[in-house]
């Protein structure tokens, strides 16, 4: 095993920028998820780390050796893909065993390694099929099982769930927490899909634009947000995002905007006060879980919510809850309310924010004040 380090590591394709500076320390045997929507240099990170693209500047490190000259193959890595990339003419023993083979490893340690790795997977009894007989499940585990039987020192993982159905990537989602928690191994993961890194990672780093924006724990990325771009990235259905302007009266601190007028928490007033934000627009962001379709949340409340106004615009039925679209202005928003309650579309609804759980974010460089 061993940790991974990026520092200050640049990617240029002509005059395109895919990875800018990035530092990062995957540590040891740690599970980490790259993060972010297609193009962001997620993917070309991951390849930099195998050795399959030079960086243009910076240096890479496996363990405690310099890699940026070391060929793919000496660097001590297994790579999982999306396609999975199995020989179709080959047996699935044989395209578990085809690395080690290559590497002239004593047939008795083959054996031994295949079937460990088989049985971990669940693959025992499919050695002797070829790919075209596998379902999609079946054919990634195989990939999984030609990745284990290296025992190398970091997992590389290249969206290899996005080929199967929600279902089995459910499933398949377990087993590689299962596995990870079984070899110890760093793992490097890559993916667009949300749900997926806040399920797998130890860590998520969430990437845009060839930047890294945040790295933190699925919790700190989903509750504290840095900025706007990590806030409505992170997070199903996304946080709804509306311009405020904060305003004080008297004692007490508002956030208004052509559609409500919200009276924040004191705490939140004077902090917005000690930054300069009085008589300043900001952007508002709300989780459609902080809406409620009662005013009264429980002991937990630290304020009286004050009701919301809103035309129900769409509806999704969710079996245990309910998602109502509607619009504010030219702002499509959301929220989550119980599925226990009876909405039809053209309803006028009172939603109420719990305006502990607001963010409010720099109008002009969409950093997270609050």
């Amino acid at each position: 095993m061993a940790d991974v380090i990026l520092k200050d590591v640049t990617k240029k394709f002509g005059n395109v920028v895919a990875v800018n500076k990035s530092n990062l320390h995957v540590e040891d045997g740690e599970f980490l998820v790259l993060l972010g929507p297609s193009g962001c240099g997620k993917t070309t990170t991951l390849r930099l780390i195998a050795g399959l693209e030079e960086p243009t500047s910076g240096e890479i490190y496996i363990g405690d050796k310099l890699v940026n000259d070391v060929p793919p193959k000496d660097r001590n890595i297994a790579m999982v893909f999306q396609n999975y990339a199995l020989y179709p003419h080959m047996n699935v023993y044989q395209n578990i065993s085809f690395g080690l083979r290559l590497r002239k490893m004593p047939k008795d340690e083959i054996d031994r390694r295949v079937k460990e790795a088989a049985a971990m997977l669940g693959l025992e009894n499919l050695l002797d099929r070829k790919p075209r007989e596998l379902s999609g499940g079946q054919r990634q585990r195989v990939a999984l099982a030609r990745a284990i039987v290296r025992n190398p020192q970091v997992y590389l993982m290249d969206e290899p769930l996005s080929n199967l159905d929600a279902k089995l990537r459910v499933q398949t989602r377990g087993e590689l927490i299962k596995l990870h928690k079984r070899l110890g191994v760093t793992t490097i993961y890559v993916t667009h899909d949300q749900v997926e890194a806040m399920t797998l990672g130890d860590r998520v780093v969430v990437m845009n634009k060839g930047v890294i924006q945040q790295v933190g724990s699925p919790k700190e990325v989903y509750d504290k947000p840095v900025n706007k771009f990590v806030a409505g990235f992170v997070g199903t259905p996304p946080m709804n995002f509306i311009d405020v302007k904060i305003t004080k009266e008297g004692n007490d601190y508002y956030a208004t905007s052509e559609h409500f007028k919200i009276k924040l928490l004191k705490e939140q007033g004077k902090t917005l006060e000690e930054k300069g934000y009085i008589g300043k627009d900001m952007i508002m962001g709300i989780r459609p879980k902080d809406f409620y379709d009662e005013p009264e949340i429980g002991e937990g409340s630290k304020h009286t919510m004050e009701p919301v106004k809103i035309t129900v615009d769409f509806i999704e039925m969710m079996g245990s809850e309910t998602f109502i679209h509607f619009k504010l202005g030219d702002i499509v928003a959301v929220a989550r309310v119980s599925a226990a309650r009876d909405y039809s579309i053209g309803d006028t609804v009172e939603l109420y924010i719990d305006v502990e759980y607001v963010h409010l974010f720099d109008k002009e460089t969409e950093k997270t004040v609050l």
